[in-house]
């Protein structure tokens, strides 16, 4: 289901205006080749979902020189889906770092490399890969800020990002911020406000949903779409909020259901808000 991802391990504190990215710049160190430098986007810029994701590294590495990425394909040949295009030539070997194929080792090496400072972008090209550095992200990156008393962080997180990328999304066209635009990992987005059923979705589900919410228009419901965005942990505001008010919930994915997020959803809400969900049949 999920084609790829990166996971922003864990790094030492650094000071608040490091920590910010908002000081450390390349400057004239770094090539400015016209066909290597992506320009800062402007509002409401369209870009394909690799090259939002190429030009999100790309203006994290500009802020701070401690962020570097490794892993599979990473460098010299520009990642397998094109998302490291380009990062290879500008930031050089020791930034943009090719790796064997051997999951669980360049996950332990990015982990001790961010243990002395530096900020890893771990490319693990597809999440069954991953599976073999499970140790090394559960045990050991999973733990490491709360086992240090916080001492360890993500470039802009106060703990590992694991960023999940789904490869049928990758030529999908959207809207691109500035490069001082951050969007909040632990908030949900409300993609359509409706009043009939809140539907809970996330990743390559959301188009599939928005496909069937037109056609439930035609025949008068009102749904109501709210994109998850973090996995773990959920939105719980805007769940509720959004149960509240329509008191009845779809939860739609690819997961599988045991051990699946939709599993772990479902259980979040009977816990949490049976008592606000509609339990009467509907009239036929």
């Amino acid at each position: 289901m999920l084609a790829s991802q990166r996971m922003n391990t864990v790094g030492r504190s650094q000071p608040a205006a490091a920590r910010a990215m908002a000081s450390s710049r390349l400057g004239g160190r770094v090539s400015r080749r016209a066909s290597l430098q992506v320009v800062a986007a402007e509002k409401g810029k369209q870009l394909m979902m690799w090259e939002a994701l190429r030009e999100a590294t790309d203006e994290e590495m500009e802020r701070d020189p401690c962020v570097c990425v490794m892993g599979e394909d990473v460098g010299h040949y520009g990642g397998s889906y094109k998302v490291t295009y380009g990062l290879h030539k500008k930031y050089g070997d020791m930034r943009v770092l090719d790796t064997p194929i051997c999951e669980n080792g360049f996950m332990g090496m990015g982990i001790g490399a961010a243990m002395t400072g530096l900020r890893p972008i771990i490319e693990g090209m597809n999440m069954g890969f991953l599976l073999l550095a499970f140790n090394q992200i559960s045990n050991n990156c999973g733990m490491l800020h709360y086992t240090s008393g916080g001492q360890y962080k993500a470039i802009r997180s106060d703990n590992p990002i694991i960023f999940f990328e789904h490869v049928l999304l990758y030529n999908i066209k959207g809207e691109a911020g500035g490069p001082d635009e951050v969007q909040c990992l632990e908030k949900a987005e409300m993609v359509r406000e409706g009043t009939d059923v809140s539907i809970f979705t996330y990743s390559r589900m959301r188009y599939v949903v928005m496909q069937a919410v037109a056609e439930l228009e035609k025949k008068g419901y009102n749904p109501e779409v709210i994109d998850l965005i973090s996995l773990k942990p959920f939105d719980i505001h805007t769940i509720s909020q959004s149960i509240k008010k329509t008191k009845k919930c779809i939860i739609v994915e690819e997961c599988m259901k045991t051990g699946g997020i939709g599993a772990s959803l479902s259980a979040v809400i009977n816990e949490s808000l049976f008592d606000d969900l509609d339990h009467q049949p509907p009239e036929q």
